[in-house]
């Protein structure tokens, strides 16, 4: 009776270290990316001299590998830049036109580049908090993730394209990439 026991007891021993040694041996559900968004819009945008805006700000890209999507967010503060103050008041807080914006997107298609990939899909851009933004609420993005010859993933442009336009521009706002894992 002892030594049936002690099989039994060894029997599920082995079946606790087999099962939680498969769970450690899982794949990730998604990677992670993060880093700094660290840019100035053109002076002039549509035609308007509204800028160089000052764009800072952090982000996060959880590349979902079971589908081929991903999930982008982004939290960014603006400014007018030195150049860009009205009045010329260089010390005046409301001149720089301060303000913030949070970039979703969800589910977002993601495809190969050369050097890295690229996410895109329709986004939402909050302005103070609010939306829709004063620009409006139609626009898409193009978040790229390349990298160099010593760093596979270092850089992120970040495109916008509809509504967007009117306050970014159309051209890439550029970044870096912190970590991912």
């Amino acid at each position: 009776m002892k030594g049936k026991c002690f099989w039994q007891a060894v029997l599920v021993g082995l079946l606790v270290l087999a099962v939680s040694t498969g769970a450690l041996s899982q794949t990730p559900k998604h990677v992670l990316f993060r880093g700094l968004i660290s840019d100035y819009t053109p002076r002039s945008i549509g035609g308007q001299v509204v800028g160089p805006w000052e764009m800072r700000g952090v982000w996060s890209l959880a590349v979902k590998r079971w589908n081929g999507k991903a999930d982008f967010s982004a939290s960014m503060a603006m400014g007018h830049s030195d150049l860009g103050v009205t009045g010329g008041d260089l010390e005046s807080p409301s001149a720089r036109g301060a303000h913030t914006h949070h970039i979703t997107m969800v589910d977002a298609t993601v495809t190969p580049l050369t050097n890295g990939f690229r996410v895109s899909g329709p986004v939402i851009v909050t302005g103070n908090g609010t939306f829709p933004a004063p620009f409006g609420p139609n626009s898409t993005l193009q978040v790229d993730i390349t990298g160099g010859n010593s760093v596979a993933y270092s850089n992120i442009q970040l495109t916008f394209t509809g509504d967007a336009t009117k306050h970014f521009g159309s051209q890439p706002i550029n970044g870096v990439v912190r970590r991912f894992d």
